[in-house]
C-alpha cells in the first residue's frame, strides 16, 4: 500500500532523513517511534508531500507520488492525514467541517455529503455532536472529529502525526479507541506517537527511528520485549510500556 525507498530530506545543511526504506502492507498498522528530532514526523509528512523529499521514491497504492505527471491533489484523497492540532474550522459546525471536503473536493451533493459525514461522525462516537462547534467540544472530541473528516474521504491509508500529544491524559483513551476500531476494520495506518502502550497492544509492526535512519523494526513483542539495538533499549527504558 505504501512503499518508500531511498528517501532523503535536507533542511539547508541538516540531513533529516538519510535514505529511508519502508513498506506498509494493506491493512497493516505500523507504529513509528523514536526521540524528538529523529525524523519521524518529517517522514510522515513526506508521504503526502506536505514535505517534498530531495531524493527517493514514495508509492501509494501503486502510484509514484514524486512523478511530475502524478496528480498529487487527487492522490491526497487516498491519504488521510490526522495532525497533532485538530485543524477544524472554528466558525463551522462539526458536521459542516466533515462535509466540506466531500463537497469541495469530491463534488458530492449536499445530501450525499451529509449522509457520509453523519456516518463518519457516528463511527467515532459523535453522532450527538453534529451541530456543535469545535469550541464546544473537548480536545478528544475535536480529534475524533478530525479523524472522521479524514475517514469520510475513504482513504486507502491513514497517517497519524502525534494524534494524542495535544490532549489531556484523560482524553487520550477515546482517540486511541477510535484508532483501534479502525485497525480492527482493516484500515492501513502509519502512526507517529509516543503512546507506547498503544503501540505494544495494537501495532502489527513497530519502527524505531533515530538520527534520520531506521535503527530497527519488528513485531511489538520483539521491539518492546527484546530489542536488538542498544539505542532502542536506551530509548524504551524511559517508558513504562
Amino acid at each position: 500500500m505504501l512503499d518508500i525507498a531511498g528517501l532523503r530530506k535536507n533542511y539547508a545543511d541538516l540531513e533529516v532523513l538519510k535514505g529511508i526504506d519502508l513498506a506498509v502492507a494493506p491493512q497493516e498498522l505500523v507504529f513509528v517511534i523514536g526521540p524528538s528530532g529523529s525524523g519521524k514526523s518529517t517522514l510522515l509528512r513526506c508521504c503526502n508531500l506536505l514535505e517534498v523529499p530531495d531524493e527517493g521514491s514514495i508509492r501509494v497504492d501503486g502510484v509514484e507520488l514524486l512523478d511530475p505527471q502524478t496528480d498529487i491533489n487527487r492522490m491526497r484523497q487516498r491519504i488521510g492525514m490526522v495532525f497533532q492540532s485538530f485543524n477544524l474550522y472554528p466558525h463551522m459546525s462539526v458536521l459542516a467541517n466533515v462535509m466540506l471536503a466531500l463537497r469541495k473536493v469530491l463534488k458530492k451533493s449536499k445530501a450525499e455529503a451529509r449522509e457520509i459525514a453523519e456516518a463518519a461522525l457516528a463511527r467515532v462516537g459523535l453522532a450527538d455532536k453534529l451541530d456543535s462547534y469545535p469550541a464546544q467540544l473537548s480536545g478528544g472530541q475535536q480529534q475524533r472529529a478530525a479523524i472522521a473528516r479524514a475517514m469520510a474521504l475513504e482513504p486507502k491509508i491513514m497517517l497519524f502525526d502525534e494524534p494524542t500529544s495535544a490532549l489531556d491524559p484523560e482524553l487520550v483513551g477515546s482517540v486511541l479507541q477510535v484508532m483501534h476500531e479502525l485497525r480492527d476494520a482493516g484500515m492501513t495506518m502509519m502512526v507517529v506517537s509516543h503512546e507506547m502502550r498503544f503501540a505494544r497492544d495494537a501495532a502489527d509492526r513497530v519502527v524505531f527511528m533515530d538520527g534520520g535512519v531506521i535503527v530497527e523494526q519488528g513485531p511489538p513483542a520483539a521491539i518492546f520485549g527484546s530489542p536488538g539495538h542498544e539505542r532502542t533499549r536506551a530509548f524504551l527504558a524511559n517508558f513504562q510500556a
